[in-house]
């Protein structure tokens, strides 16, 4: 029998989030604050940011995020917090298992009426963004009044739609990713050039592949993507979600992950639950291939010796998912004002370009450099060069867009009742 180590819950915490979630459901026309009272013009205002500065001052900041990435861990605390004392903030960085902790504690908070919460600012982006949105805790209308959101590009599709919902200045965009296969070219001589002849090559080569079980962030990406190359492509999957057109587009992909699974790592009778199990297996060189959704990683992993020197990155025709990661803002921080400073420092260029440089992080920039000073677009050129990973650019070219939030819960849920779950 199939089987995949599942976190426990308190049933009576379960059952108090679910009441919690639909005493909010639909709220967010009368919760979210539309015009930030902290910026009650509607264009940018110096002197209106200027006090924005003055309040913060003395205010602690606690920024919520998934804590499994050291080297994400590491810029925050070396990095972003320093900067952030500078202005007078007290940076917190609080580390969490999964969003959704963030999220359902800023609803508990909401529902007792809090306007103190322990919630100032959440890493966040998708389905949890979503959440959020239709449960009325988002401060919004402040995200396009900061500074240095002036070097953003303002039609940018994947920073004014998060997951196919409108962000409408309710989360500052903090950094873009392209969802991306990797492989060990010692043992792959003839790399698959699709997604489709990767599943082929999976047949080939039994239990040198697998992927995260869902709902692991990077497995139910790679799922979405699966979902793309067995519909010829994501023009022929809508965005918008339907149950009508989800059972369609997803049967023939239930059966192709299915029929995948005999050849899987210990013929999928397990999964690795996190991407970051995944990357083990692949450094131990129990299987050839690994897959991220932040590639300029990979750089210092093969340097540091943790993934082999004949890392590649996969090169797929069709292209690959990219979206971005956002800084939300709940409605019950008592601490907006430092949230928004520290917000817009994260948007700075010395900010973005730290955090997408591989020796620090290795996060791609939000900003439009092109709308920078030359002496600000010089700091992104001064990232050492690899023969590992491709320039965003190139990662991005061919870029599919992202479903809609609504898409991936269900899809989640579906792959583990089709697929892992199937007889």
């Amino acid at each position: 029998m199939k089987n995949i180590l599942i976190r426990t819950v308190s049933t009576q915490i379960v059952a108090t989030l679910a009441l919690v979630a639909v005493t909010l459901t639909g709220a967010n026309a009368t919760n979210a604050t539309l015009v930030d009272p902290l910026h009650p013009s509607s264009a940018f205002d110096s002197a209106a940011w200027a006090k924005v500065v003055a309040k913060a001052r003395g205010e602690t900041v606690s920024l919520w995020m998934w804590g499994g990435d050291p080297k994400g861990n590491a810029y925050v605390d070396k990095i972003l917090t320093p900067a952030a004392a500078k202005f007078g903030i007290k940076l917190r960085r609080v580390p969490i298992a999964d969003t959704k902790d963030a999220i359902n504690r800023v609803l508990i908070e909401k529902q007792a009426g809090s306007h103190r919460g322990a919630v100032d600012l959440i890493w966040v982006n998708g389905d949890n963004f979503r959440t959020g949105v239709q449960s009325g805790i988002w401060r919004c209308g402040w995200a396009q009044f900061l500074p240095n959101a002036k070097a953003l590009q303002p039609n940018d599709p994947v920073l004014t739609s998060d997951f196919g919902t409108p962000v409408n200045g309710c989360e500052a965009p903090w950094h873009k990713a392209q969802f991306t296969l990797v492989y060990n070219a010692a043992n792959v001589k003839t790399p698959p050039s699709s997604l489709k002849d990767l599943f082929q090559w999976v047949t080939v080569h039994p239990g040198r592949f697998t992927y995260p079980a869902p709902p692991d962030f990077t497995g139910s990406a790679f799922v979405r993507q699966s979902l793309y190359a067995v519909s010829g492509g994501y023009p022929n999957v809508p965005s918008r979600y339907s149950a009508g057109v989800f059972k369609r587009v997803t049967r023939p992909l239930w059966a192709e992950l299915s029929s995948l699974t005999p050849y899987l790592w210990r013929k999928g009778e397990t999964y690795p639950q996190t991407s970051v199990e995944l990357d083990n297996l692949y450094s131990q060189g129990q299987v050839d291939f690994t897959m991220t959704y932040g590639p300029a990683t990979l750089t210092k992993l093969v340097k540091d010796g943790t993934f082999p020197p004949s890392t590649k990155v996969l090169s797929l025709k069709e292209g690959t998912l990219g979206n971005a990661s956002f800084l939300g803002l709940p409605n019950t921080s008592g601490s907006s004002a430092g949230a928004e400073v520290v917000a817009n420092l994260a948007l700075s260029p010395e900010q973005q370009a730290a955090k997408a440089d591989p020796r620090i992080w290795g996060q791609f920039t939000v900003l439009d450099l092109t709308r920078l000073p030359t002496a600000k677009q010089s700091l992104f050129r001064k990232f050492p060069t690899s023969n590992i990973v491709p320039l965003f650019e190139v990662l991005s070219r061919n870029a599919n867009p992202e479903l809609a939030a609504g898409w991936v819960g269900k899809l989640d849920n579906a792959w583990r009742a089709s697929v892992l779950h199937a007889k």
